[in-house]
């Protein structure tokens, strides 16, 4: 069994209720036919215990046990605020 726990990075998009937010992460790939780089973008709901997120921060989550139907990740560290 791994220990390794997945970490994403993103940023808020949208408060999902309490203590939940809404973060929009983006990978580029490589077309497989056209080989040129394309965004892939895929939205996680990431836990928030003290509520301390708004909408615009850069923020890395790690992966945790389920805590919802759709909830199984936990904010780690915020690495940028977004600008009021």
């Amino acid at each position: 069994m791994s220990t390794h726990k997945r970490e994403i990075q993103g940023v808020v998009v949208k408060q999902s209720g309490d203590k939940t937010v809404s973060v929009l992460v983006t990978r580029q790939v490589i077309h497989p036919r056209y080989h040129k780089m394309v965004k892939r973008f895929k939205k996680y709901l990431i836990h928030d215990e003290k509520n301390e997120l708004n909408v615009g921060d850069t923020v890395v989550a790690i992966e945790c046990r389920p805590l919802s139907k759709t909830k199984s990740f936990r904010l780690k560290t915020i690495v940028a605020t977004g600008v009021k």
